[in-house]
């Protein structure tokens, strides 16, 4: 054979096998495409069914569909689901996340639960410094993360009306594991993840995993600010009618924390600051003396950053028992402490102003550390700098679903349950005040001095507390929630019309003691002299604390009915009312002398309407969903210091799809929502304006090439134009971030990714401080990180 003729052998042969490899690949996309919509839903439904039967909004994504969204925090993956806002950019915890036009008016998750095998991280999603997405990460032992959405979620969770968002995990059903390390080429990050399951014998199996990590993370911190991790592992015992499965989870990752920080108001850099690059975080502010919630004199960490140490405990039991019966009880008990310590600009503007609020007309400023230290500082601009110190103490938890379902015939069944959850919320705020220069290269601390040259200041602290906010923010509580929650639902199906209807009453109990800030005089550094800021340290208040005293109940109902058209094709409709116990964040305003609540306090109803239709093709689903809903909201915000009293209406319209074709897939949705404050007690000039940080588009678009050794794709994350705040002044422009990836398998079991996060270098605000734009232009906001670029090496064996 001539060499012509055997390049030419070799070229057909290769293009054979990519084309059989494409066929093959096709072949199973168009099959999956088929099973999208045949999915079996396990979350928010008493009874398991599949997607196109359900009358519910709900989507299931595996982890190699949320990789493909290159998500660098478990936030960062939320984005990918339908309806879901995900404002990310704190870190690898701290998102704010809305569902369906429902407000986030301060923080954290309020309307939507965030779950781990079927049960709550935490009973209230929007806890103080407590989100529950920081005590939960993604990681390889993940095997998928389905979500519902609306009202259906009303009566299958406690505090949870706008919907679940819950973590599957693998439980070694298939005998096989993986190792991988990730290291970021552009910034400073090391990572490796690992898992393995198999059957133990014929009726045990196991899985185990988790990663470790250590890294400054994607903006410049000065230090190694992410370091820790986590292992999970699960044993499960298999019997003839049913199973037993242990669960076991160790956290304990030390991940920085970011906050509202300087920029412009166009989200464009000011000089020595980049909005996507940098932190106010520094080397040279590593630590914070303060009175800890005893009173005692104690040290603060800033690298601790968010460090939540969980180890928790379960175990879930499921069983089909005689005469059509099945029983199923999941528990999980928790110890939860940790830390939440950051860094805040609580005043951007000129340092000859800020000097002089603090120590009069004529203040200097020194540089307090580094270099330059004890020399004079002279920039514009400089920094009011609080300290978000708090101590979680104790936020574990005890909870408990237990279901019992009658099958009265094939197409007719009815569920009674009854939820039970104790969630303590245990902490104490342990704020300070620095002045900082206005620099995101390690930036340091500025002493303030008076006019005759009196020092105001002590190495960069000018007050122990908060001064400038009021001392809002030295606090101390110890509270446990207790909720109970029985619970009926009922299913049947009438010809090609399914029906479903539920309830769900939930009542509960708030009891503790909270107290607040005191002013004494204190030598912080044991050195004999009382320096200026030593004369009011702020403390807490302990020997007069105020009592938590209340109750609280809701009912919840929901009932849908979905119509097969015909195979392919089905219409759904569902109506709802659903609550919100509140928590702590009626502390300090809302509670009575007597610890008593008002009830109109206590708990925040909603009311949701869907109507819903799933299209079913060979290689194209399409889902789409039209929503309104009405909320109640009472709230409370640390770094504004407001209360919320307000009513909310949101419509709007959820589309999801998929579509394959040939060695393409393609994944979207899209969120058309229209949301307006209806009511407001306490600012009535903000009603008829539109929800702070609600755009009226928010979408997520993925494609997927698939060749023969591997993959390559991009996905588009944005959002459309929204307000700052509800006042409807300060607008931020919309923005879409791409990201990248590319996969190559190197051999059978070897894979190499390469994967690009926010490609064009996309800046993109979430939120800011500010509702208008200030003299200076200068706002604090939390904007996208920039562009972060890392490789992945995975081993797969089994």
């Amino acid at each position: 054979m001539t060499t012509h003729n055997t390049t030419l052998y070799l070229l057909s042969t290769l293009a054979l096998a990519v084309s059989q490899g494409l066929y093959a690949q096709e072949a199973q996309q168009q099959t999956e495409a088929k099973k999208g919509l045949e999915t079996i839903v396990v979350t928010g439904v008493p009874r398991r069914t599949t997607i196109m039967a359900s009358s519910v909004s709900v989507s299931s994504v595996s982890l190699n569909e949320i990789q493909v969204a290159t998500p660098r925090s478990t936030a960062e993956a939320f984005r990918i689901i339908p309806g879901v806002r995900s404002e990310s950019t704190g870190g690898e915890g701290n998102a704010n996340i809305a569902v369906r036009g429902l407000p986030v008016a301060s923080g954290g998750a309020k309307f939507l639960q965030l779950q781990e095998d079927g049960l709550p991280i935490m009973q209230f999603g929007d806890v103080a410094f407590g989100n529950a997405d920081i005590f939960m990460r993604l990681d390889s032992t993940v095997q998928t993360v389905e979500s519902i959405r609306g009202g259906s979620a009303s009566t299958a969770a406690s505090d949870a009306p706008g919907g679940i968002i819950n973590i599957i995990s693998k439980t070694g059903e298939e005998e096989s594991g993986s190792v991988a390390t990730t290291i970021g080429l552009d910034y400073d990050s090391l990572r490796t993840d690992f898992e393995y399951g198999t059957y133990l014998n014929d009726s045990v199996r196991f899985h185990v995993g988790g990663f470790i990590r250590q890294g400054e993370g994607p903006r410049e911190a000065g230090y190694t600010a992410n370091k820790g991790g986590q292992i999970k592992a699960n044993l499960t015992k298999e019997f003839d009618s049913g199973y037993v499965r242990l669960y076991y989870k160790h956290l304990d990752d030390q991940s920085i924390g970011y906050l509202p920080m300087p920029m412009y108001a166009d989200g464009s850099s000011i000089k020595g600051f980049d909005a996507q690059t940098d932190t106010p975080h520094s080397a040279q502010f590593l630590s914070t003396t303060r009175l800890d919630g005893n009173n005692q004199i104690s040290r603060g960490d800033m690298r601790n950053g968010m460090n939540p140490q969980v180890d928790a405990v379960g175990f879930e039991a499921v069983f089909d028992l005689d005469n059509d019966w099945r029983i199923e009880n999941r528990f999980r008990k928790s110890s939860v402490s940790g830390n939440f310590t950051s860094l805040i600009p609580a005043e951007v503007g000129s340092a000859s102003d800020i000097a002089a609020s603090i120590a009069g007309s004529g203040a200097t400023l020194n540089y307090a550390t580094g270099g330059s230290q004890g020399q004079a500082f002279t920039d514009e601009l400089a920094m009011r700098i609080h300290t978000f110190d708090v101590t979680m103490n104790d936020f574990g938890s005890i909870v408990n679903d237990f279901k019992l379902t009658k099958e009265l015939s094939d197409d007719t069944s009815v569920t009674l349950g009854y939820y039970a959850s104790s969630q303590t919320i245990s902490m104490s705020w342990l704020w300070n005040s620095y002045l900082m220069e206005l620099k995101g290269d390690n930036a340091a601390l500025l002493d303030v001095f008076a006019q005759n040259g009196d020092s105001y200041s002590d190495s960069g602290l000018y007050a122990y507390g908060t001064p400038y906010w009021g001392n809002c923010c030295q606090r101390n509580y110890d509270t446990d929630y207790e909720t109970r929650a029985p619970y009926v639902a009922f299913s049947t199906k009438l010809g090609d019309v399914s029906i479903d209807a539920s309830a769900r009453y939930d009542s509960g109990e708030a009891r503790g003691t909270y107290a607040g800030a005191v002013t004494s005089t204190v030598d912080m550094n044991r050195d004999g002299a009382i320096s200026i800021p030593e004369q009011n340290v702020v403390g807490i208040d302990i020997s007069n604390p105020s009592i938590v005293n209340y109750d609280w109940n809701y009912t919840s109902y929901s009932v849908g009915a979905n119509y097969q058209i015909d195979p392919s094709l089905a219409a759904f409709a569902r109506i709802s009312q659903g609550g919100r116990a509140n928590a702590d964040r009626l502390l300090f305003g809302k509670v009575q002398a007597d610890g008593s609540v008002a009830d109109e306090d206590a708990v925040d109803e909603v009311n949701q309407y869907e109507f819903g239709v799933k299209k079913r093709f060979d290689s194209l689903s399409v889902f789409a969903t039209a929503f309104y809903a009405e909320t109640e909201e009472q709230n409370f915000e640390a770094t504004s210091q407001k209360f919320f009293d307000r009513e909310y209406e949101a419509k709007g319209i959820e589309l999801e799809s998929t579509y394959f074709v040939d060695a393409w897939d393609f994944r979207g949705n899209f969120t058309w929502t229209d949301a307006e404050i209806a009511k407001d007690a306490l600012t009535p000039e903000v009603v008829g304006n539109t929800p702070r940080r609600q755009a009226d588009f928010i979408y997520s678009l993925m494609a997927r090439y698939n060749f023969n050794k591997g993959s390559a794709g991009m996905s588009f994350i944005g959002t459309t134009d929204a307000y700052a705040q509800d006042n409807n002044d300060l607008k931020f422009d919309g923005y879409t971030q791409v990201n990248g990836f590319v996969s190559y398998d190197l051999s059978e079991n070897l894979n190499l990714a390469f994967n690009v996060n926010n490609l064009f270098d996309t800046v993109g605000i979430t939120e800011a401080e500010e509702g208008s734009v200030p003299d200076n232009n200068i706002i604090r906001a939390r904007a996208i990180n920039g562009r972060t670029t890392s490789l992945t090496l995975k081993y797969l064996f089994n």
